[in-house]
């Protein structure tokens, strides 16, 4: 069986609706984002504007947006014609990226643990996945692993931040070094940022291709859905180089070809939205990871801070489980509640050993009955 053919999220998915819990274990939202955007796809689509295939690459106001939004924040110049391609999703950017950049035998070093669908492309391009540890009490990215992992036959290193499934926000001086490694080795970069807008207190966010000779060598990944709730419109893009993103085009279009005519014109509009909605979505979404932290901590977990995504992750060995996938597969018939083992996200399980992610982009009625769940059902 193909190692991509299945996945820990279809298993705990799968076991919420079979058992009827609370599915903590999928990031998405429970809650819709602007009413402002979803007027603009109605206009859309009764103006007939997107209704047929859309431009191969993106409407061009979108790509004209992400330009602009890349400069207005990030201070990158990218050029809408040349340097951007919109995609299903950032799920397909990341694939077609891997899939553009990737031959047979390359060598691809991800942090762990990481976002299923890299090791799945990967795979489907034959390449070789090599892991390094998010480590420490805190899962922070380890360096010096990273510094040890690359090799001469590595293509790319992905980098993911806000980082799901630690909630981590890398700093600058964790990119820094990324940086001075993927320069001195002559490799790419493929940075998912994803949850570029869900970033709390003062870890802010900073895209790696903002520091000094790296735009040149590293694709960014964009996420209409994450960052403004709009998770079924499944818009994404890609931006960075032009011949990068050539190469990402050209794959990109025997995928999906084109999607979300409509959607792309309220991702437009979404885009050139002012500070002040980003600013009100992290307050609402802090407060949620607020409440979700302090009632996993009641019932005895160990929470790790979350800087960004909508994540937070738990060690569940003080409620007496020596791991993460035996407490996953535990707690759906006992609490009626689900989460995510970050041992279905690794290749060395050790690394994900007691580690589980929660995700907290839910209704805070839901999240205070899950804690309740979680408090009966653990206390037996």
């Amino acid at each position: 069986m193909a190692e991509h053919s299945s996945s820990i999220f279809a298993e705990m998915s799968g076991l919420a609706a079979e058992v009827g819990a609370i599915n903590l274990g999928q990031g998405f939202p429970d809650t819709d984002g602007p009413q402002a955007l979803k007027d603009a796809a109605i206009a859309a689509i009764s103006g007939g504007r997107g209704n047929q295939y859309p431009p191969a690459n993106g409407i061009m106001p979108l790509r004209e947006a992400i330009a602009a939004h890349q400069s207005r924040l990030y201070g990158l110049s990218v050029d809408p014609v040349t340097d951007v391609v919109v995609t299903t999703g950032a799920s397909e950017a990341l694939v077609a990226s891997i899939l553009a950049l990737v031959e047979p035998g390359d060598e691809v070093v991800v942090f762990e643990p990481w976002f299923d669908i890299y090791t799945a492309a990967i795979s489907m391009a034959h390449g070789r996945r090599v892991g390094v540890p998010m480590s420490g009490p805190d899962l922070r990215p380890d360096i010096e692993a990273l510094r040890r992992a690359v090799t001469p036959a590595t293509r790319l290193i992905i980098v993911n931040s806000p980082h799901n499934p630690t909630g981590v926000v890398f700093t600058r001086d964790e990119l820094l070094a990324i940086s001075e490694i993927a320069i001195a080795s002559d490799v790419l970069v493929l940075s998912d940022e994803a949850y570029e807008h869900l970033w709390f207190d003062d870890n802010r966010h900073l895209p790696i291709a903002t520091l000094p000779g790296m735009f040149e060598r590293t694709i960014t990944i964009g996420s209409g859905g994450k960052s403004f709730s709009f998770t079924g419109w499944k818009v994404g893009w890609a931006s960075g180089p032009t011949d990068l993103i050539a190469a990402v085009r050209v794959v990109r279009q025997h995928l999906t070809f084109v999607s979300g005519g409509p959607f792309q014109w309220a991702m437009a509009l979404g885009l050139r939205l002012p500070e002040e909605y980003f600013i009100e979505f992290r307050a609402d979404l802090a407060a949620k990871r607020d409440l979700l932290a302090g009632g996993l901590a009641s019932i005895g977990l160990r929470v790790l801070k979350t800087q960004g995504t909508y994540f937070i992750t738990t060690d569940v060995r003080p409620l007496g489980y020596a791991d993460g996938l035996e407490f996953c597969r535990d707690i759906p018939g006992r609490a009626g509640v689900v989460a995510i083992p970050h041992q279905g996200l690794c290749d060395d399980h050790a690394v994900g050993g007691p580690y589980v992610r929660w995700a907290f982009c839910k209704q805070p009625d839901v999240l205070e009955r899950a804690i309740d769940q979680l408090s009966s059902g653990l206390a037996h």
